[in-house]
Parts: C-alpha cells; structure tokens; sequence
C-alpha cells in the first residue's frame, strides 16, 4: 500500500463502512478503508437478515425512515437480486393480540403508501380455508391472518458486496488493520494504524468513524478529542433453531411483553429474534443471555405447537448484534432509531461520526455522509452513481 494521502479514511469495514468507501470512491474520492478483523464481524452479520421498512416502526411515528428504507429496498431489489430477494410475511392475530385488525390494516395500508403503492407493497387476508398451510401456526382461536411482503438478505454476504464494488472503484482496503489514533490538522487528520504487523501513517481531508458499538472509542483516540454523543448499547439477541418454515417469514407478537419477533427460514433452519437489552461492557464480548434465549423459544413456542417441547439444548446456534441508540429514559422500543452523523465542527469536518444506522438504509446514510463532507474534500469527477452499481 504505497499512497499515503488519501481524501477519505473509513474506519470500520460493516455495512456503513463498505458503503462509505463505496459512495466516496463513486464521487472518484481516493479512500481507504481500515477493518480490525475482517468485513461484517461485528453488528453487520449479527442482524435479523432483513431488508425492510421497519413496520413496528409505524407506531412511533417514523415515518420518514420507514419511507427511506422501503425506497432502498425497492433499489437493492433491482441491483442486487441475487442477494435481496422478497418474501411473503405473515402476520396472526388472536384474540390476546394487542394490535388489533385495524391498527394493522392501517399500519399495512401506510406501509403500501410510503412505498409508493407498488405491486410488492399489497397486502391481503389470508382466507380462513388456507390457514392450515402456514407452517403448523397455532390455529386455535385464530381470528385473522394477515400477508404482506418484505425481503431477506445475507447481510454478511451485502457487505462483503458493497466493499467489492468500492473496491473496483478504486477504494483501498487494509485487514487486518488495527486503527492507533489520530490528530486533527489543518484540513484534515494524520491517521495512524498497524496492518501486517508495521506502524504505518497517513493523511486525509477526512476521517470517517463508522465503528458501530466501538464509536466513542474511537473518538477518545483521536487528538484534540471531538465531542461524542451520549449512546446506549441494546442488544438484540437471535437463535438457530432445526426446522423448516416454508411458506413464509412471521411477524410475531410476544407474549410476555407485545414485542414484535421474527420468525423466519434461514439457511435450511428456521431464525428467531431479536430481543432489546441493555448491553454494558466490550463489544466483543456481546452473547445472547440465558433469559434472551428463553424469551425468543416460548415466543416461538407458543405459536407453533410442534416447537414447545423445544428446549435451550435444541439450539443450533444463537448470536446477538448491538444496536447503537441515543441514551434516553424510553424503552429501546420507543426511541429513534434514525442514523446520527456527529461532525467535529459545523463547516468542514474533519472527522465525522455515524452512530446507529439500519442494514436497509446503508446506501442513502453513505450517500448523507459524502453530501455531509464535500466542503472538505478536494473537487473530483465522479466516476459511478451507487444508484445504478451492481452488487453480487
């Protein structure tokens, strides 16, 4: 790796880091991407593997990130289909089901709206003759069934996609690379790192942070430090578990707290989560609990009689990702789960931060952070538009 001047140093190679170093080498910006282990280790493959609006999000009033993320959607259908695919979802409702038929039916219809009305946005009810062919799903008492679409994707897999195309671009990648610090200079950072076990240093206009959970982390490393925001870390907990759903993905309503849980095929197995708790400690050190793993098999459970004598040894595999939050006094539920782009300083930041962010909407927060920066960049010519780059 000769250059030692870049216009763009991307620390973190998840999804927003890969599409950062996408967006930056498509607006023909030299960049170089720094990942500690390697692409998608961290939240980027620990998620729900859903390309999606986010319908719970509805009921707190998102409606412009629930707008945002069915637009990616309906784009990363069309330039990665290989990788996106849609899905039918269902959703059961009982007579204990919190979320009564017209909530959902008006939740569904908005949804229809604010992705423009297309044929994958349509919903229907499931007629009573067909409820048996949903997968063993708890009929008893059964009072309606609700179908619509969404889209499953191998996020491990987008990720290491993303970083393929920025890297025809011309976007540089150093893994395993350890980030040591930085100092802010005029016009930009002098950044220093460890790759193939040598001290290595360079120069950029500007520093992107996209750390996921290891953010402030990273702020505390550079010199003079910048201003983080105050975040909280809420774990969201997933298990593995032998079966088959073949029908379709399920939009569950916890028993023991009205959270929505997925249950969905996965690699010839069936996905359960996610979960929202509170996470103190390394990031690396995130695992699902004992309590986490019991709340997703008897929600499981209790919709699907053949699973309930299912038990914590049944598990094949069980992961949890961090979600990265602003610090309030709500439930993880109930707050924001809009991207945060913390700058150093209002006009030509130098170092750039991007806290929480969802899987669905990496592309328009990549493309929000090169709009954020350009004041500090050199002028280029950009080569590609990631609206119309391939993936896979």
């Amino acid at each position: 790796m000769q250059e030692k001047d870049f216009d763009v140093v991307v620390i973190g190679g998840g999804i927003h880091g890969a599409g950062v170093a996408q967006a930056a080498a498509a607006g023909g910006y030299s960049v170089l991407v720094l990942e500690k282990d390697s692409l998608a280790c961290g939240t980027s493959s620990r998620s729900s593997k859903l390309i999606h609006g986010g319908l719970r999000y509805l009921e707190t009033l998102q409606f412009p990130l629930v707008r945002e993320c069915l637009r990616e959607r309906a784009l990363l259908l069309k330039l990665a289909p290989r990788l996106v695919k849609l899905h039918p979802f269902f959703i059961p409702v009982y007579p204990e089901t919190t979320r009564r038929p017209w909530q959902l039916r008006l939740g569904l219809g908005l949804y229809s709206v604010l992705a423009g009305l297309t044929p994958d946005s349509r919903f229907r009810r499931i007629p009573t003759s067909q409820w048996d062919n949903t997968d063993g799903l708890e009929t008893r008492s059964l009072s309606m069934v609700f179908q619509y679409q969404d889209a499953q994707t191998d996020d491990t897999a987008l990720t290491r996609a993303v970083m393929k195309s920025a890297r025809s671009l011309g976007a540089r990648l150093a893994m395993p690379a350890e980030f040591i610090g930085a100092r802010i200079r005029d016009h930009g950072c002098e950044v220093r790192y460890q790759h193939d076990g040598q001290d290595c240093v360079c120069t950029c206009r500007v520093l992107v942070n996209a750390a996921g959970p290891w953010a402030n982390r990273i702020l505390e490393a550079i010199t003079p430090s910048p201003t983080q925001l105050e975040v909280e870390l809420v774990q969201g907990a997933h298990i593995v578990i032998e079966g088959t759903l073949s029908k379709g993905f399920y939009y569950l309503e916890a028993p023991q707290d009205q959270r929505a849980v997925f249950a969905m095929p996965w690699a010839g197995k069936i996905l359960v989560g996610t979960t929202e708790q509170a996470f103190h400690g390394d990031p690396a050190g995130a695992e699902p609990t004992d309590g986490e793993i019991q709340y997703l098999l008897h929600t499981f459970s209790h919709y699907f009689p053949a699973y309930r004598r299912l038990r914590a040894d049944n598990i094949l595999d069980a992961y949890a990702g961090l979600r990265v939050l602003p610090a309030d006094a709500d439930q993880p539920f109930k707050r924001s789960r809009d991207t945060i782009l913390h700058a150093d300083q209002p006009a030509q930041p130098s170092v750039l931060t991007i806290y929480g962010g969802k899987l669905t909407a990496y592309r328009a927060t990549a493309e929000k952070v090169m709009e954020r920066v350009k004041d500090s960049l050199p002028p280029r010519s950009p080569v590609a538009s990631t609206r119309e780059l391939p993936l896979g």
